[in-house]
């Protein structure tokens, strides 16, 4: 197992280009299930969890084949209906099999999921959604097993005690398609990732309307086509290496990055003093000194993402003044905290706020990755630290961030591999 190290103080100056986003690509790979036709996928990133997706379809009967950023999946009826433990405890987002598995085939087995410890992260609205299509629903030995003679139309409210889910409103979107009328989707999640699975679907012939909003209306429709899709740039790796900038007092060119998709990180980064130009596809960091500590809170989408908590926390962990960091979807999530005050850091936590006070300078020190966000934000205090900052069980970034340790060597950052 390999660890990763760095040494802080280096500023990174130069271009990067952000890589597909995989919160898009892994629900679109799910939906290549509900056609037998072939379909493509270009701009997929090479990461643990899109190679854990095309383990999960091979399983499943279908052929995917990877090279360079493509994937295709050939023309074929899947021959299973169960996802195995095995595969799905790894990654959390191969629960989005259930919707087209049960769509396709009107049954599906598939565990429970897994995934970053980051807190309580139930299924419950996705068994939601499946019973209101018409499914009968039960939990056998860690599976939830799903059957149905026909699925049918329904309106279905899916909102949840802390917002919308995104997995759930995938599931329910690809069972949806193929079943008989209309199904209305109402509190469904508005995030980018939704509306590019939306857009891969209406591609192979779903009639979809209202994605992006809280509200989807789906017609549904007897078979589905294959299709060619793109998938969108990674928002969350682009706000990463926006901060990646600001933490070191860079001057950063990030292409292949969606400014309508950060705008509350954006506005936040206003707020702290940050200079950040919006360019047609690209964004221009100057980072400086002078930042200002500000105060956020995760909501679902467009609010401010919990995907980008720890990475701001580790950039207010070294900005003058006093932060409050609220987390409002899921509450647990501080597993780093305890590492970056290892690095010096002056965090509090006081149930789902953390407060922090920021502090001149980190120390490099060894510390522990604990999930794939709270990694990069240890990468990024690692960046900004005097000294060598050497970051255990890196396999959580390889979840998430394609190349990132060749992108940040390209900006000039001192980081390498050793072995544990």
């Amino acid at each position: 197992m390999d660890k990763l190290v760095i040494e802080g103080g280096a500023k990174l100056k130069g271009e990067v280009t952000v890589s597909g986003a995989k919160n898009a690509v892994l629900p679109i790979l799910a939906a290549t299930l509900l056609t037998d036709e072939p379909c493509v996928i270009k701009g997929v990133p090479n990461l643990r969890d899109t190679n854990s997706m095309l383990k999960i379809l091979r399983s499943l009967g279908k052929v995917a084949e990877f090279d360079k950023g493509k994937v295709g999946v050939c023309a074929g009826k899947a021959s299973s209906y169960i996802a195995s433990y095995k595969l799905v405890s790894t990654m959390r987002a191969s629960f989005c099999v259930l919707g087209p598995l049960l769509g396709k085939l009107k049954k599906a087995k598939v565990s429970l999921p897994g995934g970053c410890v980051i807190g309580v992260r139930p299924v419950d609205l996705h068994l939601k959604g499946i019973k209101a299509l018409g499914a009968d629903v039960s939990i056998e030995s860690g599976y939830v097993v799903a059957k149905a003679n026909k699925l049918h139309g329904a309106y279905i409210y899916l909102g949840g005690v802390y917002g919308s889910s995104v997995l759930a409103t995938d599931n329910v979107m690809m069972a949806a398609v193929l079943a008989h009328g209309k199904t209305v989707i109402e509190s469904a999640a508005c995030e980018p990732e939704v509306v590019d699975l939306a857009e891969f679907l209406i591609k192979m012939g779903a009639k979809i309307k209202g994605h992006g909003t809280p509200v989807i209306e789906i017609e549904g429709v007897k078979n589905l086509h294959g299709a060619v899709h793109s998938i969108i740039s990674d928002r969350i790796e682009a706000g990463t290496l926006i901060l990646a900038s600001l933490i070191t007092a860079g001057d950063v060119l990030i292409k292949n990055a969606q400014y309508k998709h950060l705008g509350a990180l954006l506005d936040k980064l206003d707020e702290a003093g940050a200079h950040i130009s919006r360019l047609d596809g690209a964004l221009h960091v100057k980072g400086n000194k002078k930042l200002r500590a500000i105060n956020i809170t995760t909501l679902p989408y467009p609010g401010f993402p919990t995907d980008m908590q720890a990475q701001m926390m580790s950039l207010m962990s070294v900005t003058g003044g006093i932060s409050v960091i609220t987390e409002k979807i899921y509450p647990d999530r501080f597993m780093h905290v305890s590492e970056l005050n290892r690095m010096g850091a002056q965090i509090q936590r006081e149930g789902p706020h953390a407060i922090v006070e920021g502090v001149k300078n980190l120390s490099g020190a060894p510390v522990m990755a604990s999930d794939l966000r709270a990694s990069a934000g240890l990468v990024l205090a690692g960046l900004s630290a005097r000294g060598e900052t050497s970051i255990s069980r890196i396999y959580h970034l390889e979840r998430g961030y394609e190349f990132i340790e060749e992108k940040l060597i390209n900006l000039g950052a001192k980081v390498w591999r050793e072995k544990e």
